[in-house]
């Protein structure tokens, strides 16, 4: 099933490159460089919808719908688990407690420590 949607897939994919290649600019008319473009405003003012744009409209459709198929069929596949999942937790290590000293009962006086200068 996913090879088939592939291959429609890429197959909407080179064919929506090349339709919108195909199509000209609103502008590419001599007539519209002198204000002759929407003289025409019968089917408002972009022109009747040509093969070309509707065939671009339908091509985009099925691309989405493919690019959402392929997705749902990319996350929903039987026995493939994520890469978060299948890794094991780490394992935290205690660290070691530290001989400490008790302080020197005696005479109470300190030791006067050197400073670096």
């Amino acid at each position: 099933m996913s090879i088939l949607l592939i291959i429609i897939h890429i197959i909407v994919c080179i064919a929506l490159i090349m339709i919108v290649l195909l199509q000209t600019g609103k502008g590419a008319d001599m007539g519209a460089a002198f204000g002759g473009g929407s003289s025409q405003t019968l089917f408002g003012s972009t022109g009747a919808s040509t093969f070309l744009s509707k065939a671009t409209t339908v091509a985009a459709i099925v691309f989405m719908v493919t690019s959402l198929g392929l997705a749902y069929l990319s996350s929903h596949r039987p026995g493939s688990e994520s890469v978060v999942t299948q890794t094991p937790p780490p394992v935290e290590s205690q660290a070691a407690p530290q001989a400490t000293t008790p302080p020197a009962t005696g005479g109470g006086e300190t030791q006067p420590t050197k400073s670096a200068e």
